[in-house]
């Protein structure tokens, strides 16, 4: 059935658009945007006030499947991302068995194909068992439906893996997407490396861990020639040098989450495992330089890096309980907050953040409202305002630092191509 979407505010930053007008859906595909559209037997929704925005992409999401299903399943972290506003997630591979085989890729590819509510691009493994030694079989997986490649939250601490891994993924086209931390320097750490971790007793995880990893892979980039991701990053001089490497042509690219241009370590609730991620929340010197890079263009995308665990898990000591936070039904609203609402972006750029930004990285071929694209929208407001209660997540975990936070905007509908996966209560 085809699906005519009124009088929004459409925007398109890959096609410069910015107006009032109607988006017609027909086929899964975008037929057309223009004003008073006809479209007889169409279901139609009413965007008036609206904004109306190529399906939102998050290109750094965990979705625990196979392997760790108490904590997040395909379809629930799927459901999760559709209340979020985004039509599209790539998953992590972090799984059990880890993703490093075309076996584990095609299975996350057949259960999102069934079960999921919006599209899942599976990213595979550099190593076999992450283990940062012998390189996984990135062509099978590729061909199995991998878009890129990470170790993720075990980054490849053996240079001559990187490299290799770097030459390798440029022959298939495919991005590396690095982890950046050096974990003799961070070893046993917690929380950031300053004055709160001293006063609360708790081992440091300094921001060199995270500059020493950068500063290497930039230069096996260099060499090599491939593309290259940074994941979450959080440092200032991380975001000097990536913003240097671009300047110098490289083919580079990072990513920030909400979480971290959002809070520092002094608005830590003391020894809250909801506050517990890596990187960790660094300090203000640190978060500004985020925001910097993200107005400045150095920041090619927002991404949440939702990472589910079951409260049996995350609710234990501070040392104890595993590094990682949901994210995906507050991304959206936390960058309207302290991005658009703040004065340091436009609506157009946010957009491109979270659209056109990670297309550019991740090559789906999405991210845009151009006739003949899938018809994968996100309709949201900039100023209704709403309660995030964390006991109501489509997720099965609820490690959140944001419940009981009010927003001024959030997403309305979620469509994927051209069905209404999900819509505001």
């Amino acid at each position: 059935m085809a699906l005519v979407i009124r009088n929004g505010r459409v925007i398109d930053p890959a096609s410069q658009t910015d107006r009032v007008a109607d988006v017609r859906i027909s086929g899964g595909k975008i037929a057309e945007v223009g004003t008073n559209l006809s479209a007889p037997g169409a279901e139609v929704f009413d965007a008036s006030g609206m904004v109306v925005a190529p399906g939102l992409i998050d290109m750094h999401v965990h979705l625990r499947e196979p392997g760790f299903e108490h904590a997040e399943t395909i379809e629930s972290g799927s459901r999760a991302a559709a209340a979020g506003g985004f039509t599209s997630i790539c998953c992590m591979p972090n799984t059990k068995p880890i993703n490093d085989s075309a076996t584990v890729t095609s299975y996350i590819v057949e259960r999102a194909r069934r079960l999921a509510a919006v599209n899942v691009f599976p990213i595979g493994a550099i190593t076999k068992g992450s283990g940062g030694e012998e390189l996984a079989a990135i062509g099978a997986m590729k061909a199995a439906g991998a878009v890129a490649v990470s170790d993720d939250g075990q980054p490849v601490m053996n240079s001559r893996v990187m490299r290799r891994a770097m030459e390798f993924a440029r022959s298939y086209g495919l991005p590396v997407i690095d982890h950046c931390e050096d974990l003799h320097l961070s070893a046993g750490g917690d929380m950031h490396e300053g004055r709160l971790s001293v006063r609360w007793g708790l081992r440091g995880i300094p921001a060199a861990s995270e500059d020493v990893m950068v500063a290497r892979d930039l230069v096996l980039a260099e060499l090599t020639g491939a593309r290259y991701h940074v994941a979450h990053i959080s440092t200032r001089n991380a975001v000097a040098m990536v913003e240097y490497a671009r300047r110098q042509g490289l083919a580079v690219t990072c990513e920030a989450t909400p979480h971290h241009f959002s809070i520092i370590d002094e608005q830590m609730l003391p020894y809250d495992s909801n506050y517990k991620m890596k990187p960790p929340l660094r300090g203000e010197c640190d978060r500004g330089a985020v925001v910097d890079g993200i107005v400045a263009g150095t920041v090619s995308a927002i991404a949440t890096d939702h990472a589910p665990h079951a409260g049996s898990e995350k609710m234990q000591e501070f040392e104890r309980c595993p590094f990682g936070i949901i994210g995906l039904e507050t991304a959206l609203a936390l960058a309207l907050e302290m991005l658009v609402h703040s004065g340091k972006i436009t609506l157009n750029r946010m957009i491109e953040l979270f659209t056109t930004g990670p297309e550019a990285v991740m090559r789906l071929g999405r991210g845009t409202l151009a006739p003949g694209v899938a018809g994968d929208v996100t309709i949201f407001s900039t100023d209704a305002s709403w309660t995030y209660d964390v006991n109501q997540s489509q997720s099965r975990s609820r490690n959140s630092p944001f419940h009981g936070r009010t927003f001024r905007g959030g997403p309305v509908a979620t469509i994927v191509n051209g069905d209404i996966v999900w819509r505001k209560a």
